[in-house]
């Protein structure tokens, strides 16, 4: 009966069962180009014809048709199940008598006239088969037209002459094929030139390009500016007066201030929330000087990007009590910014999900001032508390429960401060910042130990482009201070010195340099590329203070090791890389689509050196989990071919299975399902590895001959409820290869996260 009623279905879905008596139903049109000579880009020619091919067919699956059998359904019906399944599901048949084959042949003589393809034909066919049809189009084409003269203007004008001197970064070449996309594209360019020169009121549409076609097949253009153009989009602008109003507000349109002048600026006081300066450092138009759309833009961004403005908007105005001079008038800016309230206070509560397979909720209060100094500073002030727990951890690994409550303080200043200099970044348009930073955090691992992680800092964030932002901070300071340990954690510590001396040299005197490059901002690009490298120091100028003052080096009683202290502490010294590669295509043209094949690879090594034999724990790495390799625990892998050999020793694995050399690929395959699902496929592998060889973790150390032989692989699937602001990930993952070359067991790892994993 299964199976009878499949037929009927499918007979069904073919979408001609349900047609009009004599109706045929339109499947779809193909484009044939014809010539005798070759077509240039002929692909791109031919998907520009089908563009204008209209209506679209109905959509069709291996030749059946579903939709038009739930249109069927709900033929007639204003309600029920048949009515809401053609709503939601089907789709109306579209038929011949539709198609307009006239309409789209004269669309396709127009683009191939913008090709440059003058006088070309355009032919059409129906091809009846039983109760459908489809259209053949052909157009034939002859060779395209190409550029042989470019005339730009030739009058002794301002606007002429300016116009003149953008002729070397012109679009158009001599020998270039013809295109009318092309012209479009000069004429943008040639305005966003004029715009920064002056040229307030001129526009794209004052260019003209006339065409002589009647030598062969080829083109003279002659650019000229219309007669029609107005004088004032003729001229280009002085900037007169400029007014900066900082306590504008859109409800209220009568202005009740008094300016005054600072700097040449007219500026509109609001002395309790923002001094002067704060505002005119983040505006790049100038009294006296030339009009340019890039400075008016950069303002805009910048001002915005000061965080204490909930609009900003800016009017330019003719100056008409001062008369034009040489040729040039004058324009009055007006700059108006509405504020945000000044302070604001904010808690939520949160799902915390770590990369180390920490999983629990936790609460954050924030404080935020947004001119704390007058200056536009930011200040934020964070209480946070967690309770997290190691989801993926083996049920007798102490430490698995933690317990969290840190404050923190952050101070963002909008501008560098760089004292003898003043470095603005004029051509950037986004607001370079320096932050201080400072905070406390208390962590108790039950079963385990307790410490207090401390923590000061001092640096630079800024960008040039979108698409690109740099941090340098000079100063990273952090001490972590172990507190109470328990019996079985201690037992650990005695038994592994390399554990035992990362964590007791916990002063890290830290600067870091990190550059990132991220065109996921560009959401219209199909192939979109991340690259994160970052660079971190520690100890090198302690270690260098101490050798040049001759302090004596303290010696450690466990294992005879020699090291300079500050304030009767070690400090650590090593140098660390990090690098970040992602790649993100989209596998079909629609921006809004989440199919996409995601990769990730990432390279990091920490080298201690001097004065410490083993890097920071806090700076190892670890892997495995919902973010690295799924099919393996938190820190399940590794280092090297290492296991935990006994059951006491898989208690404390994740604790010492870190390492000082990452090495981790991840491939993913992304489809959306239905609204605010996805789906996923990946691929995971990788490894940790240490620099030194550690007697209690053998086959740990990394080995340049062998090291991709030693790489973890798992494979799965997930769920994703993606809601815009809101990810949560499920992920189940199998183990395909084991490090040590063994035949892996069969046992999924299941994973529950917020957020994507790359």
């Amino acid at each position: 009966m299964l199976a009878v009623a499949g037929l009927l279905l499918a007979s069904g879905c073919s979408g001609t069962k349900f047609l009009p008596e004599g109706a045929k139903l339109y499947t779809g049109s193909t484009v044939k180009i014809k010539s005798e000579a070759k077509v240039p880009n002929e692909a791109a020619l031919q998907t520009e014809l089908e563009s204008v091919i209209a209506p679209k067919p109905n959509a069709s699956i291996l030749g059946l048709r579903p939709k038009l059998y739930f249109w069927h359904m709900g033929e007639g019906k204003t309600k029920g199940l048949g009515h809401w399944l053609a709503n939601k599901y089907g789709e109306k048949p579209v038929l011949l008598s539709e198609v307009d084959t006239n309409r789209v042949k004269s669309l396709m003589v127009n683009r191939l006239n913008n090709n440059g393809y003058f006088k070309p034909s355009v032919g059409s066919k129906v091809q009846v088969k039983d109760r459908t049809a489809s259209v053949d189009y052909t157009a034939t084409v002859g060779k395209p037209y190409t550029i042989k003269e470019i005339h730009f203007p030739e009058r002794d004008t301002l606007i002429d002459r300016a116009i003149r001197a953008t002729e070397s970064a012109s679009l158009l070449k001599v020998g270039d094929p013809y295109n009318l996309q092309t012209f479009i594209n000069e004429r943008a360019r040639i305005d966003g030139v004029l715009k920064n020169q002056g040229y307030y009121y001129f526009t794209p549409d004052y260019l003209l390009f006339q065409v002589d076609s009647t030598i062969g097949n080829q083109v003279n253009v002659f650019l000229k500016v219309k007669a029609s153009t107005p004088p004032r989009a003729a001229k280009p602008y002085i900037l007169n007066n400029i007014t900066l109003n900082t306590s504008y507000n859109l409800s209220d349109t009568t202005q009740s201030d008094r300016p005054i002048m600072y700097q040449g600026y007219r500026y509109v006081p609001d002395e309790k929330v923002f001094k002067a300066k704060a505002i005119t450092n983040a505006v790049f138009l100038y009294p006296d000087s030339l009009y340019r759309r890039r400075r008016s833009d950069q303002t805009l961004s910048r001002l915005m990007s000061l965080g204490t403005f909930k609009f900003v908007d800016m009017r330019f105005r003719p100056a008409r009590a001062k008369a034009d001079s040489a040729g040039y008038g004058f324009l009055n800016s007006f700059v108006r910014m509405t504020q945000v309230p000044k302070q604001s206070l904010r808690a939520e509560v949160l799902l915390v999900s770590k990369s180390n397979g920490f999983t629990g909720p936790g609460f954050q209060v924030q404080y935020r001032n947004r001119s704390a100094l007058r200056g536009a500073e930011q200040l934020l002030v964070n209480l946070t508390g967690t309770f997290e727990n190691q989801t993926q951890a083996e049920t007798n690994t102490i430490g698995i429960t933690s317990y969290e409550l840190g404050i923190d303080a952050q101070l963002l200043v909008p501008r560098l401060i760089t004292p003898p200099f003043n470095i603005r970044l004029v051509n950037s348009d986004f607001q370079p910042r320096t932050s201080f930073g400072a905070g406390y955090r208390y962590v108790q691992r039950v079963g385990a130990f307790q410490e207090d992680v401390f923590n000061l800092n001092y640096g630079y964030t800024w960008k040039t482009k979108l698409t690109n932002e740099q941090e340098l901070r000079p100063v990273d300071v952090q001490y972590i201070r172990l507190g109470s340990v328990s019996e079985q954690f201690q037992k650990l510590l005695d038994s592994n010195s390399f554990l035992e001396n990362s964590f007791r040299q916990q002063f890290i005197l830290g600067s870091s340099y990190r550059y990132t490059y991220n065109q996921q901002a560009l959401e219209q690009r199909r192939n979109q590329v991340y690259f994160s490298g970052g660079l971190e120091v520690s100890g090198n100028l302690a270690y260098l203070l101490s050798n040049l003052t001759g302090q004596t080096k303290t010696v450690n009683p466990k294992d005879q090791t020699k090291a300079y202290t500050l304030a009767g502490q070690e400090f650590s010294q090593y140098t660390k890389v990090d690098l970040e590669f992602r790649n993100y295509f989209r596998t079909t043209a629609n921006p809004t689509s989440g199919n996409k094949i995601a990769t990730r690879v990432l390279i990091g090594a920490g080298i201690p050196y001097l004065n410490s034999t083993v890097m920071p724990y806090l700076k190892q790495y670890g892997i495995g989990g919902p973010n690295s390799v799924r099919a393996f625990r938190a820190r399940g892998v590794g280092p090297g071919t290492y296991r935990p050999a006994t059951a006491e020793k898989s208690n404390t694995s994740f604790y010492d299975q870190v390492g000082d050399i990452r090495l981790e690929a991840n491939a993913e395959y992304r489809q959306d399902l239905f609204p605010y699902v996805k789906g996923a496929l990946f691929v995971d592998a990788g490894n940790i590895w240490l620099v030194n060889e550690d007697p209690t973790r053998l086959g740990g150390k990394f080995n340049p001959g062998t090291f991709l032989n030693e790489l973890a692989v798992g494979a799965g699937a997930g769920i994703r409820i993606d809601v815009q602001f809101f990810v949560i990930r499920f992920d189940v993952a199998m183990p395909v290869r084991l490090p040590s070359g063994e035949k892996p067991g069969t046992t999924p790892t299941y994973n529950i996260a917020i957020g994507y994993p790359f």
